[in-house]
């Protein structure tokens, strides 16, 4: 295990990769990606005489050492014994040892497996369109190793090429620069340059039945041919948002900021990838209200994939200061209101999720401690919000002046490297003590660091968020909350002409009060708030659990799961069976199995075994350890 990365097999401290060549080719019948990847590296000590790289479920056929560019000579090579968390280590013997400074250039051919999780493979039933099938990978976090061998590590980034040669009629995309595409007999090869360096897990694959729109001179949008306008739609202010973000942090470096909207599949809002951020259909409202989900991943251009973590016990600095970055964006393009509003359903995000994991467990900690712990079993709001909250925080102890020239500063200095929190503190005490002097020192140590980084539970700091947008949505579950039983005092126009994020405050606060009913706190006298009548008069005015807006609709079921709502299964099926994006369906799932004298847990379970083969693999992996089977 590295030292530098504790998920990581590979000897980074000894050898680390410049850049890679990928030549792969999809199979559809077989499922599998095969072909080869050359990667050129670089000795870090001397007496070099062996490279370890990491893989999972990959068949290695064959290693080689490229000598002028052309000639090869056959390297051995030995495939250790897999490691439930981290797959195989692969072993390459150089042909001598080398000498600190010496570059090698390693070609590796092999194969993709049925075990590789960072691919998934659907069948044409579950595109869009039915009429042929589809690819896409997801690499974060340490799922790049059953895509291609390599040093999987966020601490090694890497320029790279590709040639990937797909089936006609189908389109292949990568994360990178498109620059060439052929013809050859039933298949196109389509070629791809990344020349900013980027780390494994950015490095992707998508193919299908795709169509592009341009939206922009540096943007497009790229989907199914049956989604394609709705998505064009949706994503028609795309330029402008990729715009703001420049004139808030730094200019955009990558040249194209491209969208793909994949299968409902696909386990995540939006997916960072350079050049080709992958987006969920989820986000398609078709009133725009869903797409702040854009400035986020925009936001990545900068944090995560300019500014690296190191390795993931410093997630939060890829994720808090995305999550900052998203909500400085926000506010310009929505209002700072909106921000603000974002910023409090962040904090009950995080407030839950603590609650989940256990208010002592290490793992809410800012950087925790992953020695043996796979990077998805400590994925939560943590890095996300407990970081956005202690950024929020040193802006408004520092003020608003240093924390802009503070941004610029942290990009420029870091851009292109991997760091870790060390590196942050330091700098931001350097940019202090230089530009704020002796009062600004003074102000940052009353910071208590330690109680932030290391600490579990919630921020050592509560910070006050304007709260102007959350009074009518507050107002309203007033109304519900008083109700004597008469629903006709409410009506569909006034929910309606809520904010979508205002409507999750409705729903977080019915949720939040009926729990503490459940659980014989009714001090406030509220009605009951488990009342199948009042429930099913919410959900019949509002037409909540087939509604069309997947977050309206998913905050309704957490609301009414919680209630252990029957009436409402049937909806909770209905969206797991929809889409498979984590943030919805495993609540759903954990919701569902809670409702035990209902039945929930036996129909959640049932589900899932019924539907575990259309979710991607790691959703699948998560959710089945969820519901413990």
């Amino acid at each position: 295990m590295s030292s530098i990365d504790p998920n990581s097999l590979s000897n980074l401290q000894d050898v680390t990769t410049k850049s890679i060549h990928l030549d792969l080719a999809v199979d559809f019948d077989k499922k599998l990606l095969h072909g080869h990847v050359v990667l050129s590296v670089e000795a870090l000590s001397s007496n070099l005489s062996q490279v370890v790289l990491d893989t999972n479920g990959l068949s290695i056929f064959s290693a080689y050492e490229i000598n002028n560019g052309s000639e090869s000579s056959k390297l051995e090579f030995s495939l250790a014994e897999k490691d439930e968390l981290y797959g195989s280590a692969l072993t390459i013997n150089l042909l001598s040892a080398r000498n600190k400074g010496d570059k090698i250039d390693i070609k590796i051919e092999y194969q993709t497996t049925d075990e590789s999780a960072a691919l998934q493979f659907l069948t044409p039933q579950q595109t869009r369109g039915k009429k042929y099938p589809f690819l896409f990978t997801q690499c974060q976090s340490i799922y790049a190793r059953s895509m291609f061998p390599c040093q999987d590590s966020p601490s090694v980034k890497i320029l790279y090429t590709a040639n990937l040669r797909t089936p006609k009629p189908l389109v292949g995309l990568m994360s990178a620069i498109s620059v060439s595409s052929r013809e050859e007999d039933d298949h196109t090869v389509f070629s791809f340059e990344q020349n900013i360096p980027v780390p494994s897990y950015l490095v992707v694959v998508a193919v299908g039945d795709l169509r592009r729109h341009e939206l922009g001179p540096r943007t497009a949008v790229w989907a199914e041919p049956e989604m394609i306008d709705a998505c064009a739609y949706e994503f028609e202010n795309l330029e402008h948002i990729v715009s703001v973000g420049e004139s808030l942090i730094t200019p955009y470096v990558w040249g194209r900021y491209d969208l793909l909207v994949l299968p409902p599949s696909f386990p995540y809002g939006g997916m960072e990838n350079p050049c080709l951020t992958f987006v969920t259909p989820t986000m398609i409202a078709g009133d725009r209200s869903l797409v702040d989900l854009i400035s986020h991943e925009l936001a990545h251009s900068w944090s995560g994939n300019l500014v690296t973590t190191k390795n993931w016990e410093h997630f939060w600095l890829n994720e808090g200061w995305t999550t900052f970055f998203e909500r400085q964006i926000t506010a310009e393009l929505s209002g700072k209101p909106m921000s603000q509003l974002l910023s409090t359903l962040g904090l009950e995000h995080l407030l839950s999720d603590v609650k989940l994991m256990g208010e002592d467990n290490v793992l809410t900690n800012l950087v925790p401690n992953l020695t043996r712990v796979h990077p998805d079993d400590a994925f939560s709001a943590v890095p996300y919000e407990k970081g956005y909250n202690l950024l929020y925080y040193l802006k408004e102890l520092l003020g608003h002046g240093f924390w802009s020239s503070f941004i610029k500063s942290y990009i420029h200095k870091f851009s292109n490297k991997s760091i870790v929190t060390s590196d942050f503190k330091d700098l931001l005490y350097e940019r202090v003590n230089e530009e704020l002097g002796v009062d600004g020192m003074n102000k940052l140590e009353t910071v208590d660091c330690n109680s932030w980084f290391n600490k579990p539970g919630m921020p050592p700091v509560e910070n006050k968020f304007d709260d102007s947008l959350q009074v009518a949505a507050i107002a309203l579950a007033d109304r519900w909350c008083a109700t004597s039983g008469d629903y006709s005092e409410f009506n569909k126009a006034e929910f309606d002409k809520l904010y979508t994020h205002q409507k999750l405050i409705f729903f977080n606060e019915l949720k939040s009060r009926q729990e503490k009913q459940a659980a014989g706190d009714n001090q406030a006298g509220y009605t009951d708030l488990s009342n199948p009548s009042l429930l099913g008069a919410m959900d019949s005015l509002y037409e909540l659990s087939f509604c069309g807006n997947f977050e309206v609709r998913a905050g309704w079921l957490y609301y009414a799961l919680g209630a252990h709502y029957k009436a409402c299964f049937k909806a909770a099926v209905g969206i797991v069976e929809d889409q498979g994006r984590m943030k919805f369906t495993r609540p759903i799932y954990r919701l569902l199995n809670k409702c035990v004298e209902e039945g929930g847990d036996k129909l959640a379970k049932e589900t899932f075994l019924r539907l575990e083969s259309t979710y991607h693999p790691i959703c699948a992996r998560l959710v089945r350890k969820d519901l413990g089977l």
